[in-house]
C-alpha cells in the first residue's frame, strides 16, 4: 500500500518543498549570478544573510543596486543585508562572526581577492570545518583572474552571432542555476560527512553547457531547431510575427494540414518549397487567426506584436 503524502483536498495545491529550511547562508557575491542564486536559495527555505561594501552617498554597495534598483530589489526580497567593509579589522570581525553560524558561504570574487580579504578556501576549511564555499568564477581553474563578463563568456563559447547583444544574461543565470546546484550538493555533503566542501562555479562553463546543442549543430542554420525545419522558425504574419515549433512529425502534419502544404515524411520539412508555402500561408494569417488556428488544430506557436 502506498504511503498518501499528499493534501486530503485534491483542490489545495502541496505546499512548497523547502530542502534548506534551517540552512544558514552567506553571501558575499554581488552583480546578477550571485543574488540569482541566492534568491533561489532562499524560495528553497535557506537562511539568507547578504553582506555588501559600503555604496556611495550610503546607498548600496552592489552595482546592480546602483544601475537597476528594481532587479537588486526583486533579488533580495526577503533578504537581510548588511554592510560590511571587509578590509577593514571592524568588517572583518562582523564577518567572521557570522561565519561561525555560517552552513555556506557564497562569493562572486577571483581568488586573488579572497585570498586577500583571509577567505582562501585552505584558511576557510581550517577556520570552519564544517563551512561550504561556493565560488563563483568567470573561468576555471588558472583562468580565474582572467577579466570578462556574461558577454564575453558567451561570446567564447559561440552564442553570439551578429552584432546584436543576446537577449537576455545566459551565462549570469545558468551560473546562478549551477551555483545553487551546487549549495544542494554542498548542503547534502555536510549532512553526509560533516564536513564543508568546496565547489567553483565558472560562468564560462555555464555558457559552454548552454551551448552544446549549438556545439551538436541542432542550432546551427542547417539544423533541425536552427531554421532548416520548416515547422520550428520565426515568420512574418499579418499584423506581427509567430514563432512556430511545429517539430514533432504530428504538429509538422497539422501544420502543414493547415497551410495546404503535401506532407511526405519529416524530409518534406527542410525543402525549400516546404518554406516558401508555409511562409507564404502564415503571412496571410493575424495574429488572432493564427492563436485560433493553434487551438483548432493543436499546433504549437507563438504570435508577437512586432
Amino acid at each position: 500500500m502506498v504511503a498518501k503524502t499528499l493534501s486530503s483536498s485534491p483542490s489545495r495545491p502541496a505546499a512548497a518543498l523547502k530542502p534548506l529550511r534551517g540552512v544558514r547562508v552567506l553571501s558575499l557575491a554581488l552583480n546578477l549570478p550571485g543574488p540569482a542564486a541566492f534568491m533561489r536559495l532562499k524560495a528553497m527555505g535557506a537562511t539568507c544573510l547578504k553582506a555588501e561594501p559600503p555604496g556611495p552617498n550610503g546607498g548600496s554597495g552592489d552595482p546592480m543596486g546602483q544601475y537597476n534598483r528594481d532587479a537588486y530589489d526583486m533579488l533580495h526580497t526577503g533578504i537581510k543585508v548588511l554592510t560590511l567593509d571587509l578590509k577593514t579589522e571592524k568588517g572583518q570581525q562582523k564577518l567572521h562572526k557570522e561565519l561561525t553560524r555560517t552552513d555556506l558561504l557564497l562569493t562572486s570574487f577571483r581568488p586573488s581577492a579572497l585570498a586577500k580579504l583571509g577567505l582562501s578556501w585552505k584558511t576557510l576549511h581550517k577556520a570552519y570545518p564544517q563551512l561550504s564555499l561556493v565560488a563563483i568564477v568567470g573561468a576555471p581553474g588558472a583562468r580565474a583572474e582572467e577579466p570578462g563578463h556574461d558577454l564575453t563568456y558567451l561570446a567564447d563559447a559561440g552564442l553570439v552571432t551578429g552584432l546584436d547583444l543576446p537577449a537576455t544574461l545566459f551565462a549570469d543565470m545558468g551560473g546562478a542555476l549551477m551555483a545553487s546546484e551546487a549549495a544542494l550538493k554542498a548542503v547534502l555533503s555536510q549532512r553526509l560527512t560533516g564536513k564543508g566542501s568546496f565547489q567553483e562555479i565558472a560562468l564560462s562553463d555555464a555558457a559552454a553547457w548552454l551551448a552544446l546543442p549549438r556545439t551538436w549543430g541542432l542550432t546551427q542554420p542547417k539544423g533541425a531547431v536552427g531554421g532548416a525545419h520548416a515547422g520550428y522558425r520565426v515568420y512574418p504574419c499579418k499584423d506581427g510575427r509567430v514563432a512556430v515549433a511545429a517539430l514533432e512529425p504530428h504538429f509538422a502534419a497539422s501544420l502543414c494540414a493547415a497551410a495546404g502544404v503535401a506532407m511526405h515524411g519529416m524530409g518534406s520539412m527542410f525543402q525549400p518549397a516546404t518554406h516558401r508555402a508555409i511562409a507564404a500561408f502564415l503571412a496571410g494569417q493575424t495574429r488572432k487567426q493564427l492563436n485560433n488556428l493553434s487551438v483548432a488544430r493543436d499546433i504549437p506557436l507563438h504570435t508577437l506584436a512586432t
